[in-house]
């Protein structure tokens, strides 16, 4: 039996989106092959990076994409974790199922802090609450 294609899709690829894959990886990877993409490129946030590692899930290996990069995957569910990326979800074939819950975004709530262990902590707390919305998923689509 195929695993379940699943495409977690945020604006710019860099945070959420990578924190989700890389739960979903962590907690699922044997029952789902698991994406993630954003409407932009921002590139990987090392931030996004070093909550995950503390948290025992190493996403270093992953890189920022645009959706048009898996044009030729049809998935079987799409995620999206931000409204953005929901108000501009392209369309996708087939018969795929789309759920929405958003994140807030860790760079735009980080923007007027200083100290980086202030800003680890916001970084800390999306990452726990991806996490918890994770390991709550159904699975089965």
């Amino acid at each position: 039996m195929s695993k379940l294609k699943i495409l977690i899709l945020c604006t710019g690829n860099s945070c959420r989106s990578q924190m989700a894959e890389g739960w979903f990886r962590h907690l699922y990877g044997d029952l789902l092959d698991v994406y993630s993409a954003g409407i932009e490129s921002h590139g990987l946030n090392q931030r996004a990076v070093k909550v995950m590692a503390e948290a025992g899930v190493d996403i270093s290996g992953h890189r920022s994409k645009l959706i048009t990069e898996l044009n030729e995957t049809h998935f079987d569910l799409v995620l999206t974790v931000c409204d953005s990326a929901r108000e501009n979800c392209p369309w996708f074939p087939g018969k795929v199922k789309h759920i929405h819950r958003s994140f807030n975004d860790p760079p735009a709530l980080t923007k007027s802090l200083t100290g980086e262990d202030n800003i680890l902590t916001v970084y800390r707390r999306v990452r726990d609450e991806i996490r918890e919305y994770v390991e709550n998923f159904e699975v089965l689509v």
